[in-house]
């Protein structure tokens, strides 16, 4: 599983990485009305592409809503765990500025998950909360913890769907990005459920992903 999620950041890089090189292709001749356009990026700008992409229109609609959820009153008003914060820090990175996730936090550490969800590209998280991690059976957590790199990649890769959700398309079935799982999304509004738990904080932005935070850990089947 955790060649399949290497597979998988090498793939999103490189999608990344092809973008740059069609966006800085669109150079041409001067007419005689316009200016001409030249300076397509280097290939060694291009390892950077993730974080200079345009952002999708999917995106820019996610953004244009505001979090929900009775959980968000619990997000931190300034600073880097904030709203404001986390948009402008890639997922791990602005789960970890968040104190409501850092029991997910050290699984993802210890899953060595970080660069892989960080380096995505437009990605959805469902993000367990502490009190989630909290209502599990403590030798269900303790049997994925002892298994970083088989249980709880397992687990860990089916919290995260490919493409970034805006609440009017989060309903329905989610392929994830472990190749195993899916999840089901039901209801519509601000009032969601995946595989049965509940949304208590929707639609969080960070740089490369739509986060919605959960009040259960989604277990493969």
């Amino acid at each position: 599983m955790i060649k399949s999620s290497i597979a998988l950041r090498r793939g999103l890089l490189g999608l990344g990485a092809a973008a740059v090189l069609v966006a800085g292709a669109a150079c041409g001749n001067m007419n005689a009305a316009g200016p001409t356009q030249t300076g397509a990026p280097s290939a060694s700008s291009q390892p950077e592409a993730t974080t200079g992409s345009s952002p999708s229109s999917a995106q820019t609609g996610a953004a244009a809503a505001e979090p929900f959820g009775p959980a968000c009153s619990a997000i931190p008003k300034s600073g880097a765990g904030s709203f404001d914060g986390m948009s402008t820090a890639p997922v791990a990175t602005a789960a970890s500025n968040n104190p409501e996730l850092s029991t997910l936090v050290s699984a993802v550490k210890e899953a060595k998950l970080v660069d892989t969800l960080n380096n995505a590209e437009d990605i959805t998280v469902f993000a367990p909360a502490n009190s989630a991690f909290e209502k599990l059976d403590k030798k269900t957590l303790d049997k994925a913890m002892g298994d970083p790199s088989g249980l709880l990649t397992n687990v860990l890769t089916m919290h995260v769907v490919q493409g970034r959700l805006t609440p009017d398309e989060l309903a329905g079935e989610h392929e994830t990005l472990n190749p195993e799982q899916k999840v089901k999304v039901e209801g519509s509004g601000e009032s969601f459920t995946v595989n049965g738990a509940k949304v208590v904080c929707g639609n969080v932005q960070t740089a490369n992903a739509t986060v919605y935070i959960i009040d259960g850990v989604l277990l493969p089947q």
